[in-house]
């Protein structure tokens, strides 16, 4: 299982000392170039905390890390590529600083292709927006992308901000959950138990779908 989260715009300012090392990030050896270009010179000498610390948005507060227990910590570690424009793709224990940048397609396509397409996963759980989807194509067949719906009085309609409050709490539930789903009915078999919604198959370029119900 791999999930691929967005970053936040809001960030905690990291407290400590520790300062940025690009060689310690994960996939230093293909991103290495693309991250020495972006990062600034204030950056670079700037404190640092994990990047999992430092997001503070609302998909970041339903995750809610820092209650998770050590096995789903660990899980997540494996388990967890967050998106950064500055960073590319960021393990939650990479240590970073407080940025601001808006991710360009231009900057990470080339260098993200050969670094993710040969992960090994069974199943990848998309919850990026847009913005950050356009970067890396997963392989659709094995791809879920979550969608975010609301029902109102026999209507359903889609929830925009808000849907990444519910795309961590998917993340939680999986991260938590004592299987490891490997296929998209795998998935929905866990989702299902937490949240209104059903699962609609690939198709052509299209990857498949996990649509969360959520009822107002």
């Amino acid at each position: 299982m791999l999930i691929l989260l967005p970053p936040s715009e809001g960030k905690n300012q990291p407290a400590g000392k520790a300062q940025l090392n690009l060689s310690k990030l994960a996939f230093a050896d293909q991103l290495l170039e693309v991250r020495s270009r972006l990062v600034s010179k204030s950056l670079a000498t700037s404190p640092c905390a994990k990047a999992i610390d430092v997001y503070s948005g609302v998909l970041y507060q339903a995750l809610d890390w820092n209650s998770l227990s050590a096995t789903a910590k660990a899980r997540g570690e494996k388990s967890l590529l967050i998106v950064s424009a500055i960073f590319g793709v960021l393990r939650p224990s990479d240590l970073i600083p407080n940025y601001k940048a808006k991710i360009k397609s231009s900057d990470w396509k080339a260098a993200l292709k050969p670094a993710l397409d040969n992960l090994a996963a069974d199943l990848i759980i998309d919850c990026r927006s847009s913005t950050y989807a356009g970067v890396w194509q997963a392989p659709t067949d094995i791809t879920v992308a979550v969608r975010v719906f609301k029902k109102e009085k026999g209507k359903i309609s889609v929830i925009t901000h808000l849907s990444k409050k519910y795309r961590g709490e998917l993340t939680r539930v999986l991260l938590k959950s004592g299987k490891t789903p490997k296929s998209p009915a795998e998935l929905l078999a866990i989702a299902e138990k937490h949240f209104d919604c059903k699962l609609i198959k690939a198709k052509g370029n299209l990857p498949w779908y996990l649509d969360l119900i959520i009822n107002y």
